[in-house]
Order: structure tokens, then C-alpha cells, then sequence
């Protein structure tokens, strides 16, 4: 009998145990998350200028947190997404000195799942300086994290570049920023349109001269496995 009993108090003492540790980190349980519980400091993970930045935060590491436009100058501060924004792995350059166009590509975190038929990936725009953002896909790819490596996107005054390297050479691609209008919702207007094929600009720089995403990885939450609700 006393076996017995000793046997059951081992059992619920190891199941105890069990429930107590910490839970697997589950990417559809941190993407339907209202809130992210991480207690990470923001970290500046892309500068413009010494007044606009892309900041991420609440983040459980490099990979997985939430991003945000900042504009100091004019209190603008926009939430843009997450766990996508801070995984871009190629460059971007903003030279616009109007301050009103501002486009930020997207990603998917390292290991990211994208199925048999891939993943769209899009980019974020603005054209009144980052108050508000539209979306426009960005490539089509099965493994972003890596593929994105291969893009550099370039903000000017009237448009947005996209460049993809191949070979010693690159395939460009020019997006018109035009006020009013939004991508998706029919012709561009002023008859102007997309083109393929084109140049990119030469000697554009962001005034900051950041070119890519950084982010400081020892830099971690006290609380990685707190629960996502």
C-alpha cells in the first residue's frame, strides 16, 4: 500500500515539474499576442537621420519583437508590425530630402515556414513622412530571411527603387510615389507608371548613412519565456 501511494506522490510531483517549466515558443501563439510581454529595452535597429529611426521593441530576440517608425521632430510614431520589418536582410537607403517618402521592406524570421507555395513578402510606404503606411508586395519567396539579402531598395523624392543582384549586374525596377494614390487601387496617375529595367541612381545616400538593418543580439529579455496571451 505504502508503494503504492509513494508511487502516486512521485507522479504528480514529476508532473508538477512538468507543467511548471517553461512553454515552447509557438510563432501563431507570439503573432496573435496583443500584447508582447518582453522586457527588452527598444533598440534603434535603422536610423534615417538624427531625428528619424525605425526602432524595435518588446522583442524576445533579434527576430521576434515589434517594429516602429519614430520622427522625433515632428512626434510622429507609428507601429509598423512585427517579427518582419527587423528580419530584412538586405539594404535600404532613403534619400529623400523632402522627408515624405519613406519605405521600409519586410522579411520573415530565420527558419520561417513559408509552404509548398511560398511566401508573398511586402514592403511598407509612406508619402506624409510615416504619419500613415501602405503595403505593397515586395517578392515572392520561399525562404525571405534569406532571399531578401539580394535587395536593396531605394527611396528618392518622386519613387522607390528595387533591385535585385544578378550576376556582376542588378534587374531594377521603379515604383512612382505619387500624393493620393495608393497601390492596388487601379493606374497610377499623372501617366506614370511602373518600369522595369531602369538604372539605379547613383552616389543616394540615407542621410545617416545606415544601409542596413542592426541589431545588438546580447541584448535579450529577463523574461523570454513569459506567457503570450
Amino acid at each position: 500500500m505504502k508503494r503504492v501511494l509513494l508511487t502516486g506522490v512521485l507522479f504528480l510531483m514529476l508532473q508538477a515539474c512538468a507543467n511548471s517549466g517553461p512553454k515552447p515558443f509557438i510563432y501563431a501563439d507570439f503573432e496573435r499576442a496583443k500584447v508582447l510581454p518582453y522586457d527588452s529595452p527598444p533598440q534603434v535597429i535603422y536610423r534615417i537621420d538624427d531625428h528619424r529611426f525605425v526602432t524595435l521593441e518588446r522583442y524576445r530576440d533579434c527576430n521576434y519583437g515589434d517594429t516602429y517608425f519614430n520622427d522625433t521632430k515632428t512626434s510622429v510614431r507609428t507601429y509598423l508590425g512585427r517579427a518582419g520589418i527587423e528580419n530584412f536582410q538586405g539594404k535600404l537607403i532613403i534619400s529623400d530630402p523632402t522627408e515624405r517618402n519613406i519605405v521600409i521592406p519586410s522579411s520573415a524570421p530565420p527558419q520561417y515556414v513559408c509552404g509548398d507555395r511560398g511566401c508573398s513578402v511586402s514592403l511598407i510606404y509612406s508619402i506624409d513622412g510615416g504619419v500613415t503606411f501602405d503595403w505593397n508586395p515586395f517578392i515572392h519567396s520561399f525562404v525571405p530571411y534569406k532571399d531578401t539579402s539580394e535587395y536593396t531598395v531605394l527611396v528618392t523624392s518622386d519613387s522607390y527603387y528595387i533591385a535585385r543582384a544578378e550576376g556582376s549586374g542588378a534587374y531594377v525596377k521603379k515604383f512612382p510615389l505619387v500624393s493620393g494614390y495608393r497601390y492596388g487601387q487601379g493606374e497610377i496617375p499623372g501617366g506614370r507608371h511602373i518600369e522595369y529595367g531602369v538604372k539605379l541612381p547613383s552616389d543616394m545616400h540615407s542621410p545617416s548613412g545606415q544601409e542596413r538593418f542592426s541589431c545588438d543580439a546580447s541584448i535579450r529579455p529577463t523574461n523570454p519565456d513569459a506567457p503570450l496571451k
